[in-house]
């Protein structure tokens, strides 16, 4: 891999970010966190970043229930290892903090899936999924009498979401 300008360090800040998420996350969290919300690697030349690093094989992608999951590979890892001091260290912090901060919520918005909708006799269903990238762990459909309470059970989900699978494990497995 030819080393030199930008290109290579948004490469390097990528890897960085994969390795320190260190589960799959979709492209759009990966735009999120680069981009969106902090202007480490511009949104376009991120896109393109993630389609190289795919290309070379230092990250893979998987799909689940037609999402696109990205995580790096272990030659990604080693690149990583052996050129991350290009990325400037105030950086490296940043973005070690960043993610320590905000890890467990975009893990949340990937592995909590939740929706409602309207039924032909008024009702709802409010429709809950716990995934991870390879499967579906738990689906839930809960019938709701009206709009009020489908909003109440899809606001407290991802709140709640893990609660709720360990008891139905606890429950119905040990």
């Amino acid at each position: 891999m030819e080393l030199s300008g930008n290109t290579t360090v948004n490469k390097l800040i990528m890897l960085f970010v994969f390795d320190k998420m260190d589960f799959p996350i979709m492209e759009d969290t990966v735009l999120n966190i680069c981009s969106s919300s902090n202007s480490w690697i511009p949104w376009m030349e991120c896109k393109e970043t993630v389609a190289q690093l795919l290309e070379t094989g230092f990250i893979y992608q998987s799909v689940h229930e037609n999402k696109v999951y990205y995580n790096i590979t272990p030659d990604g890892r080693m690149c990583l290892s052996h050129f991350y001091t290009r990325i400037p260290s105030s950086l490296r912090a940043e973005i070690t903090d960043y993610i320590k901060e905000k890890r467990m919520s975009f893990r949340r918005k990937q592995e909590y899936f939740r929706n409602y909708y309207k039924n032909a006799d008024g009702s709802y269903t409010v429709q809950l999924k716990i995934m991870d990238p390879a499967q579906t762990m738990l689906e839930i459909k809960l019938n709701v009498s009206n709009r009020h309470t489908a909003k109440l059970v899809y606001n407290k989900w991802e709140e709640k979401a893990a609660q709720i699978f360990y008891s139905l494990h606890e429950q119905l497995i040990d």
